[in-house]
């Protein structure tokens, strides 16, 4: 596609930026979970993304099924990936928490694989999606297209993203995973079960998921092998942002979003996970050219 599209149909930006944001917010909610258990529990959760399809085959089985509006399943399916995370947390992960960083990486990928086949056996490996009927506005005489779908979307995840937020600052259990966290000998010695807690924070990551999920039968389409991509965007937006800096998860999730819409029209959509990959090499490129020079400082 010729760039100077973009200066001779402006709309083409006001839609990419919109879509953009739209879709960039549940990209930061899901990487919001990822970085949750990052900073607590140390580990890279490489099934990140198949938790985030679970979720949404959750919605589409129940719209499918029973008939329910997608709308409608967002609590069974954030529920559900909630259970199932803590169940994974007591038989797999209680035993590499305390491991190597790249053992965790290991086992978690063996997990994706796992969840893809039950999930390609259980739903079948058709793409699905699950309308939500809420139909397609239109703005500045017809030259934007807004669906509400995406609309409904960005108010989920910022409605999450500030519940999760305000749990983690002000309940009893948010601020021991605050405590474990910063330091998990200390919050042992003030009586703090980070057993309990590294359970909990892994679960909360599932939930989170969970509802990410819905969004995405919405929004998108679902496959059982399409989680991947999901992770590799969580992980590019928190080793951009950093653990811990929500609002910088938010601004690098948006500004991912911006960039896919761009490659779509630039490159087409059909390169569209290829534009995904290539940007993560880059972002590992720089990341570590940013921490050896911090390191060359310290010296």
């Amino acid at each position: 596609m010729d760039l100077m599209i973009f200066t001779t149909a402006p709309w083409l930006n006001v839609q990419a930026i919109f879509d953009g944001i739209m879709i960039g917010a549940v990209f930061s909610l899901i990487a919001y979970g990822m970085a949750l258990i990052w900073g607590v529990m140390k580990i890279i959760n490489v099934c990140q993304g198949e938790y985030v399809i679970l979720g949404g085959y959750i919605t589409f089985y129940l719209y499918n099924t029973y008939g329910i509006n997608p709308l409608y399943t967002i609590p069974a399916a954030s529920l559900f990936v909630f259970l199932v995370s803590f169940a994974i947390y007591k038989l797999v992960i209680v035993k590499v928490i305390e491991r190597d960083l790249f053992v965790s990486i290991l086992a978690t990928f063996g997990l994706s694989i796992i969840i893809q086949q039950l999930m390609n056996t259980i739903f079948g490996a058709d793409v699905e999606v699950a309308q939500s009927g809420l139909g397609t506005e239109f703005l500045f005489d017809n030259m934007v297209t807004v669906p509400v779908t995406r609309v409904f979307s960005l108010i989920i995840a910022v409605l999450v993203a500030a519940i999760v937020v305000i749990f983690m600052h002000y309940s009893k259990l948010g601020r021991a995973i605050r405590a474990t966290s910063q330091n998990k000998r200390a919050a042992k010695v003030l009586g703090v079960d980070t057993d309990k807690v590294y359970g909990y924070t892994y679960a909360i990551n599932g939930a989170i998921c969970g509802v990410a999920g819905s969004l995405v039968a919405m929004t998108f389409t679902l496959h059982p092998y399409i989680g991947l991509p999901y992770t590799i965007r969580s992980f590019m937006i928190v080793i951009t942002a950093g653990l811990g800096n929500f609002a910088a998860i938010i601004t690098s999730g948006m500004g991912l979003g911006i960039l896919e819409q761009y490659a779509d029209y630039i490159i087409g959509t059909q390169f569209r996970i290829g534009f995904v990959f290539l940007l993560l090499v880059f972002i590992i490129i720089w990341r570590s050219r940013k921490l050896l020079k911090k390191r060359e400082y310290l010296k």
